[in-house]
């Protein structure tokens, strides 16, 4: 089942956070590049959690409304977001996480050998949260990720990702690793070109939901910026 955006006027859309469907169970929406999930040390307010606690509060301060984290994207990625509004279906989605598909779309630099394929490796984070991939499977994390090519041009490729393990910085990581770092990112991409924004896109999910627990589908827009750098037919 695919679900549809309900109509909310733009007022009265959380900022940084533009809602495609919401129930009693559930919000989820499109989360743009740059704003925050949930609160960091250098950042405490300016968070889509935050946003959404005021936001199902509807402006009153006695209000006790607040809505669950069910996962995360890293500041710099857009795409989609779900966050419970309970904590019975807060646990629901992560119990059932592993029967989740997530997709995403990524423009990484350069061509790839192998056009499809599946990267392994255990992820550890050292004390500068710098995340890398390590030998020692006690000290990391397995981490897998699944990519197609979709697209080439001269410089870049268009990347479709099935995230089949959700670790922290796992996509970025694992095609830096491989030697196409994401376009426009910062902390593990190319310095060779600056660009904007990072080109990382959570496009797609697929999940059981918490009441019906019918498999529903919902897909976020891609950010027009990828297009400055491959057209192709979302």
């Amino acid at each position: 089942m695919k679900l549809n955006p309900p109509k909310i006027p733009k007022k009265y859309q959380p900022f940084g956070f533009d809602i495609l469907h919401e129930d009693l169970d559930l919000i989820i929406g499109n989360k743009s590049a740059g704003v925050l999930t949930v609160a960091a040390l250098w950042e405490r307010e300016v968070t889509v959690h935050n946003a959404l606690n005021q936001y199902v509060r509807k402006g009153s301060v006695h209000s006790n409304k607040c809505v669950y984290v069910v996962h995360r994207l890293d500041q710099a990625t857009s795409g989609l977001l779900i966050f419970a509004k309970s904590e019975s279906a807060q646990h629901f989605l992560k119990d059932n996480w592993s029967e989740t598909i997530k997709y995403y779309y990524a423009i990484v630099h350069g061509k790839l050998n192998k056009k499809s394929g599946v990267i392994e490796s255990y992820l550890e984070e050292d004390e500068d949260y710098v995340v890398r991939s390590t030998n020692d499977s006690k000290k990391g994390k397995l981490a897998c990720t699944e990519y197609t090519v979709v697209k080439e041009t001269d410089k870049y490729s268009l990347l479709k990702v099935n995230l089949i393990t959700g670790k922290k910085n796992q996509i970025r990581v694992h095609l830096s690793e491989k030697g196409h770092p994401i376009v426009g990112d910062a902390k593990y991409g190319s310095q060779e070109a600056k660009h904007k924004n990072m080109m990382l896109h959570s496009f797609s999910i697929e999940m059981n939901h918490p009441h019906s627990k019918k498999r529903i589908t919902i897909e976020a827009p891609v950010p027009g910026y990828f297009r400055g750098l491959v057209e192709f037919e979302y």
